[in-house]
């Protein structure tokens, strides 16, 4: 079964001897090439500005240009080429240089063998396909690479958004707790399960807590006198945003107004704030 190319395999024929032309396309036509020809070096460049050809197969001795003059405006022009030089021994001295200098990829003679040949044909297609490969691989990992920088930096730009936003909230949440520590009244949050989840230190003067008590985490029964906890057990038995508790009396010497409101307007929390208003002596 013969292998298919996957790319179509475009090769130029360059020789003013028309029968060469003729031999060469013969031996070559079998292996399913593109096959294009010229007659100079000049009519090679001009082809070879109008097609995307792979291997090139050029005679020595040519007027107005030789092969290895042609072949090293080649590699100028389109140095992925592989370019082929087929001509008689006595050429191999003057070719040497040129081959030396990376313009010429191999050196034929002839007269030829036609499997050599071919043979010969076949492996500068491959070692022009391989190149070609690794060309796209790298156009396609620097594509990649491109891709992977600008998500990286699109990244960065995420994650330095949020950490101001962060630093923010967190600026934000200090201001308020500062606010919360500065008001005249007491102020409890309580989740619904019963644990306090916030209060302020006038809160835990008004629960006669010793100073630098933290209410964070304990539960309300364990904390609150009995008067607010059924004040608090009344709230849950309605749907309620507001409840007016009226005033209460925690001890002989301490009154004060209580208000609750259902918490979960702005935080999305469930529970209830609790804030204790001491009443003034007559």
């Amino acid at each position: 079964m013969t292998e298919v190319p996957q790319t179509s395999r475009t090769i130029l024929l360059v020789d003013d001897e028309i029968n060469i032309i003729s031999a060469l396309k013969r031996t070559l036509r079998r292996d399913g090439y593109t096959i294009l020809t010229a007659n100079s070096g000049a009519e090679g460049l001009a082809l070879l500005a109008q097609h995307e050809v792979g291997v090139i197969i050029s005679d020595q001795r040519m007027p107005h240009m030789t092969g290895v003059e042609f072949l090293r405006k080649v590699k100028m022009l389109y140095p992925k080429t592989i370019r082929i030089v087929l001509s008689g021994y006595t050429e191999l001295e003057s070719v040497t240089s040129a081959i030396n200098e990376g313009a010429i990829y191999k050196f034929l003679t002839k007269p030829w063998d036609d499997d050599l040949l071919r043979d010969n044909i076949r492996k500068a297609f491959g070692h022009y396909e391989m190149e070609q490969e690794n060309l796209r691989l790298t156009r396609e990992l620097q594509s990649a690479n491109n891709q992977l920088s600008m998500l990286n930096q699109n990244l960065e730009q995420k994650v330095a958004d949020k950490t101001r936003e962060i630093i923010h909230s967190i600026n934000l949440l200090q201001i308020s707790q500062e606010i919360l520590e500065h008001l005249p009244i007491g102020i409890i949050g309580i989740d619904e399960r019963n644990m306090i989840v916030a209060s302020n230190r006038r809160a835990e003067a008004i629960l006669c807590q010793p100073p630098g008590t933290c209410l964070l985490g304990l539960m309300a029964g364990d904390v609150l006198p009995e008067v607010l906890l059924q004040l608090l057990q009344n709230t849950y038995s309605d749907n309620f945003v507001q409840f007016d508790g009226g005033i209460v009396t925690l001890n002989e010497d301490v009154s004060m107004q209580v208000l609750m409101s259902a918490m979960g307007s702005i935080s999305q929390s469930k529970g209830i704030i609790m804030a204790l208003s001491p009443l003034k002596e007559s």
